[in-house]
């Protein structure tokens, strides 16, 4: 049946020792509940959640529109239906530092496997958009010591990003990355790198995990998870990668039937309903319902 037969605690583990391996984690963003099942089935060991894509979703731009209790009940949705560990984008904590401290426990209370917080302002805006504001230091600090202050699983992994490269430049950026892990961070995402040669100074220069956002149509190049690998990389992100496949497709597909009046040519590009049926597990829903419902009333009764 389609849910998890892991738990929490046990993911997070697993998240934890993957990430301590030494070999670059893969890590595709779901676009739903549906597209982690998929994720898993492709192979993959771990999935995230975008805030951009979980905005989008709701018809909303990433500029901080969401609340942190959106955000868990789609989590927890997602949870359900897969055994991977998921990380998911918890923007500036959604508020102050107490208000991080509560998505903290609401992230973990979703099932998920880590969570990331960020060094804008809030509300922020996409990290790769021009104009972004940076809190101080000293402010962000706050924001991860009560994060820690308040996880209750210390499995649950706590990473901080930070969005001050394209505001201060590299050299901040990394100073900012090592008071957040003094802070209490358990690894860190450095947005918006401009080239190779800056991925490797972070790495040189900061001694936790390491998150390398290759989002399309962003500030950075896209490197292959080889060159990742290579550079001393642990996770390579696709954050909106599968979103904007979908939406592409979709738009696509709304293109052909207004042009030619019906779906047939596009059937060939379609998921089929054997294959729809096979990924949400109709069988074994039909065989668990059997194995409940299927008796007989003896005589008389």
């Amino acid at each position: 049946m389609l849910h998890t037969r892991t738990t929490p605690a046990e993911r997070r583990r697993a998240f934890r020792e993957r990430l301590g391996s030494g070999r670059l984690l893969v890590m595709p963003g779901a676009v739903n509940p549906y597209s982690a099942r998929l994720i898993q089935q492709a192979g993959f060991e771990a999935a995230y959640l975008s805030g951009a894509v979980l905005a989008a979703d709701l018809g909303l731009p990433d500029i901080g529109l969401t609340t942190s209790t959106e955000i868990a009940a789609r989590a927890q949705q997602t949870t359900r239906a897969t055994d991977l560990p998921v990380l998911i984008d918890a923007d500036t904590g959604f508020g102050e530092p107490m208000n991080a401290a509560r998505t903290v426990q609401l992230m973990e209370d979703a099932g998920l496997a880590g969570l990331h917080l960020e060094d804008q302002v809030n509300p922020k805006r996409c990290g790769h958009l021009d104009g972004k504001s940076v809190v101080s230091r000293e402010e962000m600090g706050r924001r991860i010591r009560a994060a820690v202050d308040a996880r209750r699983d210390p499995d649950f992994l706590l990473m901080a990003r930070t969005d001050a490269r394209a505001v201060e430049g590299l050299p901040a950026a990394i100073d900012r990355a090592k008071a957040y892990v003094d802070a209490g961070a358990d690894a860190v995402f450095p947005e918006a790198l401009a080239d190779e040669a800056e991925f490797a100074a972070f790495r040189a220069a900061v001694d936790v995990p390491l998150l390398a956002n290759m989002t399309e149509f962003g500030k950075g190049p896209l490197l292959d998870a080889r060159t990742l690998e290579d550079l001393g990389y642990d996770i390579a992100l696709y954050p909106v990668t599968l979103f904007r496949l979908a939406m592409g497709a979709v738009e696509d597909g709304l293109r052909t039937i207004a042009t030619e009046g019906t779906q047939e040519s596009l059937l060939p590009r379609m998921q089929t309903r054997s294959r729809l049926y096979e990924v949400l597990g109709y069988e074994e829903y039909a065989a668990f319902d059997s194995s409940v419902s299927d008796f007989t009333l003896p005589p008389g009764t």
